[in-house]
């Protein structure tokens, strides 16, 4: 194995690799997907009933706010990866506890096999509508294919990133911006400012779906200063560049999200520069591919990784060919829930509690925690309180509990940024108590 390559296990350390610019390329060619082009209109209609309720003006203030303390959060949770040289399930045991960190862990590796599948799916119908020459499965095997190849060798693909492939996204992304422009855009004030913040949560749930897999890359980082603006600016700027875009696309075709690409396509050389972004989605898989193997390590730390690279690759690229997968907003609603108030107790504990002088047991040993388990418990029920999302019988229950607590959730309420802060202080408060 190479010296400046991932450790086929946990057992082995992890290089130092990674500068700056290695990082920044990665994130913000994560920041960069086809999701923010149809995934916009889920910034501009938060609400249950799916219409929109931002204008587009407010939706881009909205999404940036969104953003922003998003990339904020995801470079909190890129910096203990660096300290301490683990991924992000392996922290888990520092603040959970070695058996108590399954439980996530699990959950983890449930979400990112299902974004991986999403994103084979969004680049075989991205394909398709460049050339519908080639069979839907035939793009669908040959994503999930790249995708394999780029697991088996994930910072190697990182190097690759910066080198090429961010390059080329930029040229695509300016052209773009100045076709748009070239076209009559409506009164993007026509709307209200209603329902902002849920627009914000909505940006920033994206932003959260890489916090459990942020420690993954930012472990090979040299610095803990590199990892931190890495994820926090490189996402941040180049998701508010794609989110804007997809809202002013959205603007030129009334909404309709089904012609979203219209202006794109339509775009002298537009096919062109669109295959860029296509070939560009295949980094989002090998992230969620990748990420899973790592994650499934924390379960059993002597499987090898390139094994567990291939098999994942091929149990993706057949649920890819089995599945449509829906729901979208929600999704990503419930799975913010979760990760949000998750990091608020672990970047509490980790800068700010005991474990900060002590160090953080990431040990197969490492003693259970409960109380940080309630802390998480706290946040994740705020979160719900707040936001319970649109899964049918999940938000049907917690609107039963808001009935019960005579509880109703203000439109200045954050869901994000309030199970965070409660997270935090009850982490912060049972520590205190249980050092006592």
């Amino acid at each position: 194995m190479a010296s400046n390559e991932v450790p086929y296990t946990l057992d082995e350390p992890a290089p130092k690799v990674l500068g700056f610019w290695d990082q920044g390329a990665f994130w913000a060619n994560l920041g960069v997907s086809l999701l923010a082009f149809s995934g916009a209109y889920t910034v501009l209609a938060p609400d249950t009933e799916g219409d929109p309720t931002l204008s587009i003006a407010a939706g881009i203030a909205a999404m940036a706010v969104g953003t922003v303390l998003g990339g904020l959060m995801l470079g909190l949770a890129a910096v203990p990866g660096t300290r301490t040289g683990q991924p992000a399930m392996v922290l888990l045991r520092g603040l959970f506890g070695a058996r108590l960190s399954y439980a996530p862990t699990v959950l983890n590796i449930a979400q990112l096999v299902g974004w991986g599948t999403f994103e084979l799916i969004v680049i075989a119908d991205a394909a398709t509508v460049l050339w519908d020459g080639i069979p839907r499965w035939g793009y669908v095997v040959a994503a999930g294919a790249v995708t394999t190849a780029l697991t088996i060798w994930p910072l190697g693909s990182v190097r690759l990133l910066r080198r090429y492939v961010t390059v080329a996204v930029a040229i695509a992304l300016v052209y773009f911006y100045v076709q748009i422009f070239r076209e009559p855009l409506p009164d993007l004030t026509q709307g209200s400012w209603g329902g902002f913040w849920l627009g914000a949560d909505a940006a920033l749930a994206v932003s959260i779906s890489w916090v459990p897999v942020a420690a993954d890359y930012t472990r090979h980082s040299r610095t803990e200063r590199a990892a931190f603006g890495a994820a926090a600016v490189g996402y941040s700027v180049t998701q508010i560049v794609a989110y804007i875009l997809g809202l002013l696309a959205l603007a030129l075709v009334a909404g309709n999200t089904d012609d979203v690409f219209d202006p794109f396509l339509g775009a002298t050389l537009g096919v062109v520069f669109f295959a860029v972004l296509v070939l560009r989605e295949a980094d989002q898989s090998f992230a969620d591919a990748y990420s899973t193997a790592v994650s499934i390590q924390n379960l059993a730390p002597r499987a090898d990784r390139r094994v567990l690279s291939i098999g994942l690759g091929v149990v993706i690229t057949v649920l890819a060919l089995a599945l449509d997968i829906g729901d979208y907003a929600s999704f990503l609603t419930l799975i913010g829930s979760v990760f949000v108030p998750m990091l608020g107790v672990l970047a509490t504990d980790f800068f700010l509690g005991r474990r900060h002088v002590e160090g953080w047991d990431v040990s197969r040993t490492a003693p259970s925690r409960w109380g940080m388990v309630g802390a998480w418990a706290i946040g994740f029920v705020v979160y719900q309180l707040i936001n319970p999302g649109t899964v049918t019988g999940w938000a049907g229950f917690w609107q039963g509990v808001q009935d019960v607590l005579r509880f109703a959730p203000q439109s200045w309420m954050s869901a994000s940024l309030l199970s965070f802060l409660v997270a935090g202080a009850a982490a912060l408060l049972i520590g205190r108590v249980t050092r006592r």
